[in-house]
Formats: structure tokens, C-alpha cells, sequence
């Protein structure tokens, strides 16, 4: 069935060139995906024309289309910004969002293996195993081993890897760091998908909560981004309901009241 949006037909290599900013598990799922983005786009050209909105004003590599999309909502969709009362209750009921990173002072001993080489997998452990076995007997040998045996970069340095927080190593290494006590030799080998770790975590430094003063305009930002979106969605509904789209099913509303 062919994809029609009040009266303008939207072709079948249009949603093949769209597809590709649309991630999906399945392609016929990323072209659902991409047709309903050409609909809703088309939905706004047209009402941006039928509202008197030429596009002239572009802004950098905009094209007048995208301008005449832009001035459609700006001149469509106002939120107010969120007052202080708004945003301090935001901040009490979301306190856990508002800390700085917590801080990891680690090092370690890396032996490499590929995660499909089974072989090289099973020998790798058991040179970490074998290396924890000579740490605990003589833990003050650390930085010399690392020098020998590792094979990450940070060997230089005795295995240290300085201070990390939360995203800059990969799950596996982090789910390890944290569980870990300050001062304490991990007594198994980490597995990631460089291969098999030893690791030592040093130090922690907790992160701390921030005050409501210095975290003030990110919540006023994103308080009003969200209620921005939520209203775009609505504006998209109501545009869906009054127009005529076949060939694509959209989320449409008849009253201005929806939620």
C-alpha cells in the first residue's frame, strides 16, 4: 500500500534512504520506523505551509524545509521554563541522580585473549591465576610483574591505570571494582573481552551529593526539554488526526486535551 500524507505520496526510495537513521532489530522494522518519520515530517511541512511559513529564515546548512519546520514549532509549542519550586522538587525526588562520579585508584595485569580463542582463553587465565598465587605470597612484587607480564600499555607505569570512574572501563572490569576493598588484591582472575585481569584496587573515593544550587540549571534544562518533547508528541497526534495518512499507521487525537 503506498504511503499517501494529505494527497502527497511518499516513495519507496525516499524510506530507503531514511532507513539508515533508524536503528532497528530488523530491517522491515527500521523501514517501519523510517516511513513513520517521513509521515510525521511531512504532516509538519504541511501545516507549516498552510500556516504561512516560508522557511526564508535558514540557519547554517538548515534547508528552507527544515526552516519552515523550525518556525512552525517555534511559533506552535511554548513551555513555560520550570520555576524553582518545580525544579527544587525535582532535585529532592531524584537526589541519587545529582552525585559526583564515584573515584577508583586501580591497577592491573592484563593477559590477552580473544574472546572466540578458547585456547588462548583457558592459558590466559591461568597465567592470572598463577600471577594472584605470586601476589599473595609477595604482594610488594606488583609493579615488577605488571612490568614483565602485562600487556596493557599502563605496564609502564606498574600496572597503575590512575584514577577511574564509572564508564571508562568496560562492565565486566567495573562489576569487579566495585565489589572490591580499598587496599585489596581481587582473589580470581576478571574476565572482559580483552581477555583476563588482575586487579588491585587501591583507593575509592566516594562520590558526593551535589547541592541543589550547583545542579540548578541542568534540572531547569531538562525539565523543560521533557515537557518540550511530551508537547511535540501531542502537536504530532493532533496533526495525525486532522490529516488523511494511508499507508502508515500513527498514534492520532481528535482533542487538544490529550495526554
Amino acid at each position: 500500500m503506498p504511503i499517501i500524507v494529505n494527497g502527497t505520496e511518499i516513495p519507496n526510495t525516499a524510506v530507503d534512504q531514511e532507513v539508515q537513521y533508524h536503528p532497528a532489530p530488523t530491517l522491515d522494522a527500521a523501514r517501519e520506523e523510517a516511513a513513520r518519520a517521513l509521515v510525521v515530517r511531512q504532516l509538519l511541512l504541511d501545516e507549516a505551509r498552510k500556516l504561512g511559513h516560508t522557511g526564508e529564515s535558514t540557519a547554517g546548512d538548515e534547508t528552507r524545509e527544515d526552516a519552515a519546520i523550525r518556525e512552525l514549532l517555534d511559533s506552535e509549542i511554548r513551555i513555560p521554563d520550570a520555576d524553582e519550586e518545580t525544579c527544587r522538587r525535582y532535585y529532592e525526588n531524584n537526589k541519587a541522580t545529582f552525585r559526583s562520579p564515584d573515584i577508583f585508584e586501580a591497577a592491573h595485569i592484563l593477559f590477552p585473549a580473544s574472546p572466540d580463542d578458547e585456547d588462548a582463553r583457558k592459558a590466559a587465565k591461568q597465567q592470572a591465576l598463577d600471577t594472584i598465587q605470586d601476589l599473595v605470597e609477595q604482594p610488594e612484587r606488583f609493579a615488577e610483574l605488571a612490568r614483565e607480564r602485562s600487556a596493557c600499555p599502563s605496564k609502564a607505569q606498574g600496572g597503575s591505570l590512575g584514577q577511574i570512574t564509572r564508564g571508562q572501563t568496560v562492565p565486566e572490569f567495573e562489576t569487579f571494582l566495585y565489589h572490591l576493598l580499598p587496599g585489596t588484591l581481587c582473589p580470581v582472575p576478571v574476565p572482559t573481552p580483552f581477555g583476563f585481569h588482575v586487579l588491585r584496587l587501591d583507593r575509592r573515593i566516594d562520590g558526593r551529593e551535589l547541592p541543589f544550587e550547583m545542579v540548578r540549571e541542568r534540572i531547569a534544562v531538562y525539565l523543560h526539554d521533557a515537557s518540550w518533547r511530551r508537547a511535540l508528541h501531542q502537536y504530532i497526534q493532533l496533526l495525525a488526526g486532522q490529516g488523511e495518512v494511508t499507508g502508515v499507521a500513527l498514534p492520532a487525537a481528535a482533542s487538544p486535551l490529550v495526554q
